[in-house]
């Protein structure tokens, strides 16, 4: 490139009154007054020394356009460092030891030179968004003193999407990767994307489903690797990985193999034919995310190994392209008897990985949900997290609303990470916190961090519902900075979105901070999880059991209701935590109520700290829990003209049908546990 006044043309896929939900937070809206005309002097060029490599392009570009927009004028662009006010990239010094590669420094000089530094190109394109950041939020830039590192190394998306354009727990639209059985052409939306994520920090991205599927399974062969090719080119502009979710028994359905055991030497032959493919056509692959020996995918149980031994395979023929394996922990019996009660789903992932601790290679990293069972509303962390000292681990999220009402309701989940990441588990004592884990800090581990399954389709507001985009923002912004608070995020979030209106800031973040709580209140109550439709895990269904003809998760009868999960009389979960964690769940009356029912079986006239019975916190929470939705809806109603009107009625419609489900939430729960206990409500209210 050579220097001068570049203007940007932007394309966007959808029609006019979609374009504002389109730019989810990287609105850019015209800024105007005193503030424009204090910071405009500082933006008025743009200069480097550095190459212009892809990366550092991109954040030349997302200035350009930043600026366009906000302000009204285009800068001067130059790959010569040019003197005075303006904005310069640039690489640091070698010797600078405050920066990690991804980190940056952003600094005013005394000549108004507004200096964006980074170890790598990389960090130049995350100090960039950082002062775009600044710029939307209307905060001063004449002063700027800032490091930033992220606090984890890993900062991965997983998406399940599938070749044919379906997405497994997807609630926005369809794939933005793949149509009908290709790869789809719309490079431009992939590269919005691209920028989204980046804004965020967010490092790496699995396209395909972890649940691989037949055709998916033949993404790592040559006739598809140029599709995928071309999707990692886009993403790796933007300091993004790609990887690939593969299917176990790739060597028998692809290499014609009778089997897939990691210790035969004919499967480690096809592997390294296929690894040495894919980084043939994506020279920095990330690496492969792997799935096995879980509700039916293939593993090496099939042949006698263990979860150690599959990984290692892979991991060793990965490793010298400088390639991750992330292997999932989701290893349960799907089958098990339920009635059994010294059976229990939430023991499976820590009763299978931490007698390996230790066994697996460095390049392999433990992919751990957040909790011991499957995203529910309220669950304890999961033991492993803490239990696994020897081995590298990134904890998993769900930004998808699979079971929290699958992105019609309002959920925002950046309250419920916080909660886990600031989780004591004593592994070494006090301060063993679930964020000194994951980020590698606690036990010295170098690839660590988070992961999590993605909410976004090919709707033209990304996520199905609005402000469910908070949600993939909050992921990114906390697991680049786990320090950050709830409420820092949403106002980052809101503002960068919706502009700064102090009703509309206001409101929105009082809708988003509760909004975890209220549908804890209308759905699923003390720790007992579930109560949901099998398969599509919508609704309420009081007994739904996913598997099998028998059984429920509560084991509610006409006494009470709860799982024993106690070492003493129960299933023994209880003892899979350290000490202080096991004392306080064993204990009936320390164990914290909003787990009761996760850890006890409990009589329905069991007095909880309200003075209330569990029979009555049931009906009272439920409606509480409706009224609550009902008070979101007239909140949002007071902003109407202060925002957009596509955004405002599709929030709108959104909370009408969240307030009609939550009433169906309550009836039906208020109903069963009535029946089951035979115990009025002494409010007399109707729920039967």
């Amino acid at each position: 490139m050579t220097q001068g006044q570049y203007h940007l043309t932007t394309n966007y896929p959808f029609e006019n009154d979609q374009v504002t939900s389109y730019k989810a937070w990287l609105q850019y809206s015209k800024s105007e007054g005193k503030y424009a005309k204090t910071v405009t002097p500082f933006l008025k060029t743009i200069s480097s020394s550095c190459d212009a490599s892809p990366v550092l392009w991109s954040a030349i570009e997302e200035l350009n356009q930043s600026i366009t927009q906000m302000f009204d004028f285009s800068p001067f662009i130059s790959f010569e460092v040019m003197s005075g006010k303006g904005v310069v990239l640039q690489l640091c010094s070698e010797s600078e030891t405050r920066l990690q590669d991804e980190g940056y420094m952003m600094y005013t000089e005394p000549n108004g030179q507004l200096i964006i530094s980074g170890k790598t190109e990389t960090g130049i394109l995350y100090g960039t968004f950082h002062l775009l950041r600044l710029l939307q939020m209307g905060k001063p830039i004449d002063k700027l003193n800032i490091i930033e590192n992220p606090a984890n190394s890993l900062r991965l998306l997983n998406h399940w999407d599938n070749i044919d354009g379906s997405i497994e727990r997807g609630y926005a639209g369809k794939s933005i990767f793949f149509e009908n059985d290709q790869f789809s052409q719309n490079y431009g939306r992939l590269k919005d994307y691209a920028r989204m994520l980046a804004s965020i920090g967010v490092n790496g991205i699995a396209i395909n489903n972890v649940n691989v599927h037949q055709l998916e399974t033949k993404l790592i062969t040559p006739e598809y690797l140029t599709g995928v090719e071309k999707i990692a080119a886009i993403f790796r502009a933007y300091g993004v990985k790609t990887f690939l979710s593969i299917n176990f028994a790739s060597p028998i359905e692809l290499g014609g193999l009778k089997t897939a055991d990691p210790l035969d030497e004919e499967v480690k032959r096809f592997w390294e034919h296929a690894i040495k493919t894919i980084y043939t056509h994506i020279p920095d692959f990330g690496g492969v995310v792997v799935k096995a020996d879980s509700e039916n995918r293939p593993g090496p149980f099939t042949y006698g190994r263990s979860q150690a031994e599959g990984a290692n395979m892979l991991a060793e023929i990965v490793a010298p392209y400088g390639g991750l394996v992330i292997w999932r922990c989701f290893v349960y019996n799907c089958h098990q008897d339920w009635r059994d009660r010294t059976t229990d789903r939430a023991k499976a992932a820590y009763d299978h990985f931490m007698p390996l601790d230790g066994d697996f290679h460095e390049n392999v990293v433990l992919q751990i949900k957040n909790g011991p069972m499957d995203f529910q509303v309220r669950e304890p962390v999961s033991p492993l997290l803490g239990g696994l000292k020897e081995t590298n681990q990134v904890i998993e999220f769900q930004i998808t609303q699979e079971y929290l009402g699958q992105q019609i309701h309002l959920v925002y989940l950046v309250p419920q990470w916080k909660e886990v990441l600031e989780f004591e588990t004593y592994a070494k004592g006090s301060g063993s916190t679930v964020k000194k884990i994951v980020s590698g800090e606690l036990y010295d581990r170098k690839n660590n961090g988070a992961a999590a399954v993605v909410n976004v389709g090919d709707d033209y507001n990304w996520t199905g519902h609005t402000l469910a985009q908070s949600n993939l923002y909050g992921y990114g912004r906390l697991m680049w900075s786990p320090e950050m608070t709830a409420e820092d995020i949403s106002n980052e979030w809101i503002t960068c979105t919706f502009g700064a209106d102090p009703l509309v800031l206001s409101t929105i973040k009082g809708m988003l901070l509760n909004s975890w709580t209220t549908y804890e209140n209308y759905t699923s109550p003390l720790g007992v999880g579930w109560m949901v439709n099998p398969g599509h895990h919508y609704g309420p269904n009081v007994d739904g059991y996913e598997y099998q003809a028998w059984g429920t998760y509560h084991f509610a009868d006409w006494k009470g209701l709860g799982v024993n999960r106690t070492m003493a009389t129960g299933t023994g979960f209880s003892g899979q935590y350290y000490q202080k964690n096991a004392e306080k769940y064993e204990s009936l009356t320390d164990c914290p109520e909003e787990l009761l029912l996760f850890f006890h079986y409990v009589p329905y006239s069991y007095v909880l700290s309200s003075g209330k019975t569990v029979i009555q916190h049931i009906y009272d929470t439920h409606f509480a829990g409706v009224e609550q939705v009902e008070q979101y809806r007239q909140q949002w109603k007071q902003l109407q003209g202060r925002i957009d009107k596509k955004r405002f009625d599709d929030v709108a419609t959104k909370l009408d049908i969240q307030f009609e489900h939550a009433k169906e939430w309550r009836d039906i729960v208020n109903t069963y546990f009535y029946r089951k206990s035979g115990i009025d409500d002494q409010h007399n209210r109707p729920i039967y």
